[in-house]
């Protein structure tokens, strides 16, 4: 294999029926890769299902109902991959979930058991068994998304950017774990212009475009080349390493308003 092609290469992909998941399934399925897209909801899965049966390509499709934060459904999600394919070799970690807007101190404990049970151990779970199911001894490659919260401070949404830091981390200490056989890299994106992130990019675009670098949101399938760069031999050499995907948000100079 070399470059961006995927042929006969089987991925697992969580959080898959919408958005980036069913952007990064997309992009995978062109390339040729047999996809296993995981989500919570049946009717989710048989609508993205259908659409992505309409993509060109030559990798086989199939659909798991399956919790990102819970264990035992991540075990029998790449149990029956495996069952059906015979190998799991790339594993995409795109489920997230964050049930709190606030400041940390008004934080309770249900929510924040719940962030970190689907975004940080969630993560280790479903690499847990794609490691011990295949990749231990054939290799793989591992693309965990993150954000670029996990980089800034926000007014809202601090705790869910403490679990992407923790992803962050977990993806150079799992690089180092799980090298040489499989490489381990993430994805920080900026705000995307996905169906669930519509509230708060709709109203101001203009807004929140005119000091961005690039003038522009970044969309699906910004992440989803990425998602297939970090996925094949074009980055073989690359592992504990963090994409960031923020139209250069990230580089903008403080204290300047134009």
């Amino acid at each position: 294999m070399s470059g961006g092609t995927l042929d006969g290469r089987v991925a697992v992909i969580t959080g898959g029926s919408r958005g980036i998941g069913l952007g990064i399934a997309t992009a995978y399925r062109a390339a040729g890769a047999h996809v296993v897209i995981a989500a919570r909801k049946a009717t989710g899965l048989a609508e993205a299902r259908e659409e992505l049966l309409r993509v060109k390509g030559d990798g086989d499709l199939h659909t798991v109902v399956a919790n990102a934060g819970e264990p035992e459904q991540a075990e029998a999600c790449v149990e029956e991959t495996m069952a059906r394919f015979g190998r799991i070799d790339i594993l995409v970690n795109n489920a997230a979930t964050n049930p709190y807007h606030g400041d940390l101190l008004d934080l309770d404990l249900p929510r924040a058991e719940k962030t970190v049970r689907v975004n940080q151990y969630g993560m280790i779970a479903w690499i847990r068994y794609a490691w011990r199911a295949w990749m231990a001894e054939h290799g793989g490659a591992v693309v965990n998304i993150a954000s670029v919260g996990g980089l800034i401070v926000d007014p809202h949404i601090g705790y869910y950017n403490a679990t992407k830091a923790a992803m962050l981390h977990m993806t150079r200490q799992l690089a180092y774990e799980l090298g040489p056989r499989a490489r381990v890299n993430a994805i920080a994106p900026g705000l995307i212009k996905t169906e669930l992130a519509r509230a708060v990019w709709e109203v101001r675009e203009p807004v929140l475009t005119a000091k961005l670098p690039l003038r522009r949101l970044g969309t699906v399938e910004d992440v989803a080349n990425a998602a297939l760069f970090l996925a094949s031999d074009a980055s073989s050499w690359m592992t504990g390493q963090t994409l960031v995907l923020d139209g250069g948000a990230t580089a903008l100079p403080i204290g300047v308003d134009e």
